[in-house]
């Protein structure tokens, strides 16, 4: 039976600093954190990285971070804004970098949970997001957590580390706890 902590890796955000969507990717890891897990958070400042090139000469050291910490991860939880009906492409990038782990002995996500969250303004988009992460997740051979969070950013509100709605709080701390308790299966099954 292993002691070993999960790592969980959260990639999200947007340009603008403190985005509603690194804010809900950071409150997930926090609630990841005080489950137990060590966590890692690429936010939109890591995320500024060139087009992914499959030319292991135009691999940059932001790339190789985030596939280094991918590679080492247990579970991951994606956060997106909907931008023009999808993921964002500051965020579809980062993913993209994944191709790199196509040879390793755990392809791609391969035996890690994936969160999802997806934010909008409005119901429609945030919606689209979290089907649009969990279609990715699958195509990536990762295990969709069962709950993905749909946030309505007209009406939820992130400040400080807080989310100004309680129930979409919770949904968050269900979600990453869904992806830590995966991640901890996993661990435990091998060793």
């Amino acid at each position: 039976m292993s002691t070993r902590k999960p790592f969980i890796v959260g990639i999200g955000g947007t340009t603008k600093p403190a985005s509603s969507a690194e804010q809900a990717l950071a409150l997930a890891l926090k609630a990841a954190r005080d489950r137990g897990a060590e966590t890692q958070l690429f936010g939109g400042a890591d995320l500024g990285m060139p087009m992914y090139d499959p030319d292991p000469a135009t691999m940059t050291d932001g790339g190789r971070k985030l596939v280094d910490a991918l590679r080492r991860a247990d579970g991951i939880i994606l956060a997106s804004p909907c931008y023009h009906g999808g993921v964002s492409g500051l965020v579809k990038n980062a993913i993209d970098y994944i191709e790199e782990m196509r040879a390793d002995p755990r392809v791609y996500l391969d035996g890690r949970a994936v969160g999802t969250i997806g934010l909008g303004y409005g119901f429609q988009g945030p919606v689209v997001v979290v089907a649009g992460l969990r279609q990715i997740a699958h195509a990536l051979r990762g295990w969709p957590a069962p709950l993905g969070v749909a946030i309505n950013s007209a009406v939820v509100k992130f400040s400080n580390g807080e989310c100004s709605e309680p129930a979409i709080a919770t949904q968050i701390a269900i979600m990453a706890g869904q992806v830590v308790d995966f991640a901890e299966m996993q661990i435990s099954r091998n060793g």
